[in-house]
């Protein structure tokens, strides 16, 4: 049963017309490249349209994967098709895990997280609504739907599994680098912990300049090998993939100005020598 009849699962005519859009959305977050305001992480700031952190991000990454998930269990009945191929749900499969470490085990494990204003969560949960109805739709009934279909999409076998390996070295390689900024909040937490024994005061909010693994060399690894990630889900696709490629370019709009404000605070907060040396995200740069 449809929730928004021919818009949720999305028509092909409507699917279309989202896909359109999606293709322009790069201007959107352009728009952060003229503003110093982010509502979310270490730029957040008291207000009262604040969300708790942990509250905000499961509910705005949760919409992506469940809105795929339901869309891969509907769209294919609409359209007569009976099974899809292997391709097809190993495609989903990797969006699915993704986003379960992403949306529901990351703000379970993380210390401690900012608050998040209400605007950036209502932004995160469009993105997530559009890019699952983009990804979704073609995975489920516009996209390649049988093994002749996928031999036109020029991906062969080999560029499929080539860019599987390059989505789980990205989806690791991500998890490692949360795991180095988790460290730093643990070590706060230790420290508040002790001064809470020893009867002092408790220290505010703490941040250093990450230091170990890929952060030797860049300010913010975990944004590229988030690339990456979705780079390796675009070859698995095949390069004619529109909403893969979406996906990746508009990623990539959204958080590089975030990584160049980021390392603008940094400088401010901790000094140019501390981050000299050590590239934004794109190595070189």
């Amino acid at each position: 049963m449809a929730i928004v009849q021919d818009w949720l699962p999305a028509s092909r005519e409507n699917y279309e017309c989202i896909l359109y859009l999606w293709i322009w959305y790069p201007i959107l977050p352009s728009l952060q490249w003229f503003m110093a305001w982010y509502g979310m992480g270490k730029t957040s700031v008291e207000s009262r349209f604040n969300i708790p952190g942990r509250i905000a991000w499961f509910t705005m990454e949760c919409p992506g994967f469940m809105t795929l998930l339901y869309i891969m269990k509907t769209l294919p009945a609409q359209h007569g098709i009976e099974d899809l191929p292997w391709q097809n749900q190993v495609l989903a499969g990797l969006f699915v895990l993704h986003y379960i470490y992403r949306a529901v085990i990351f703000p379970i494990i993380q210390p401690s997280m900012s608050p998040i204003h209400v605007v950036v969560w209502g932004a995160a949960i469009m993105f997530q609504l559009t890019n699952a109805t983009c990804i979704g739709s073609w995975l489920a009934a516009y996209g390649p739907m049988t093994q002749a279909e996928w031999k036109a999409q020029n991906s062969s076998v080999l560029q499929f599994f080539i860019g599987l390996v390059i989505f789980y070295v990205g989806l690791i390689s991500n998890y490692f680098c949360d795991e180095e900024l988790r460290e730093i909040r643990r070590q706060k937490q230790r420290r508040q912990e002790k001064l809470a024994r020893d009867g002092q005061k408790s220290i505010q909010k703490h941040y250093s300049v990450p230091e170990n693994g890929l952060f030797r060399y860049m300010l913010y690894p975990h944004y590229f090998m988030e690339w990456i990630e979705w780079t390796g889900f675009w070859v698995a696709t095949g390069f004619s993939c529109t909403p893969a490629r979406c996906f990746l370019l508009n990623e990539f709009f959204a958080m590089l100005p975030r990584a160049v404000n980021g390392a603008k605070w940094y400088k401010e907060k901790f000094g140019e020598d501390k981050i000299k040396g050590k590239w934004v995200v794109i190595p070189g740069v």
